[in-house]
């Protein structure tokens, strides 16, 4: 879920370009094209060491999901994820991925599963473990992976124009928009000063809106390992016949 909800929040980051160079000396990226502006900013983004993003997206089902997450390049992380009135917060740190759910949250994620009654409150608000590699969870904490929808079709950088300039959380930023024929707008927000880094994603008009902000660029990600006592082992459980 964590992963479906990061990579649709940054959707919005492939379409880019496609107005002239702008030669006003006292414009920010005087002499770059929009396209140019976005593609420095994706490279900027997927370089920086560390970021913390923070979206909600509407899911075709006409669901929201809410990712507030901290990531590294060392797939360090820490955050939470809501959705459905459910709430999960991750954490990886040391090779281990530890998720802690509330009760909404398992009886949403076991829903029909044999057994999952017995297993939610064996689960419920405690941190499971998880190897880094599972194959659920991997993704997750990946900041590469996460990011990887920026880049995956250049041929979307098309037609994006150059607006005026705002700021995003006290950071002065550059509006580049982009309307679509089926009415979805869709705004990258770029800062002006220092690396060029995305500051906000936004689509609105269409089937799937959806906002992301960025910020705490190379910032420490340093999540806290949980106490033993507060774990339960997701290989321990199933080994003990617990876990369907």
């Amino acid at each position: 879920m964590a992963a479906a909800a990061a990579g649709a929040a940054l959707v919005a980051l492939a379409g880019c370009g496609g107005d002239g160079a702008d030669d006003n000396k006292d414009k920010p990226f005087a002499g770059k094209s929009a396209d140019q502006i976005a593609a420095d900013a994706v490279e900027a983004t997927q370089q920086a060491d560390s970021m913390h993003m923070k979206g909600t997206m509407r899911q075709s089902a006409g669901s929201s999901v809410t990712i507030d997450l901290s990531v590294d390049q060392r797939k360090n992380c820490d955050g939470t994820i809501q959705s459905e009135g459910a709430s999960a917060d991750v954490r990886h740190t040391k090779g281990t991925f530890y998720l802690r759910g509330d009760e909404k949250y398992w009886e949403n994620a076991l829903k029909g599963q044999s057994g999952g009654a017995k297993i939610v409150p064996k689960v419920a608000d405690k941190w499971v473990k998880a190897p880094a590699d599972d194959a659920t969870t991997k993704n997750v904490c990946d900041k590469q992976a996460l990011m990887a929808s920026m880049d995956k079709d250049k041929s979307e950088r098309k037609g994006m124009k150059k607006g005026s300039t705002t700021t995003v959380d006290g950071t002065e930023a550059i509006r580049l928009t982009k309307k679509n024929s089926g009415g979805e707008t869709i705004t990258l927000f770029v800062a002006t000063k220092g690396k060029p880094y995305i500051l906000r994603t936004t689509s609105t008009g269409g089937k799937d809106p959806n906002t992301a902000t960025f910020s705490d660029y190379g910032k420490s990600v340093s999540p806290q390992e949980p106490a033993p006592g507060e774990t339960v082992d997701l290989k321990e459980l199933a080994a003990s016949g617990e876990k369907t």
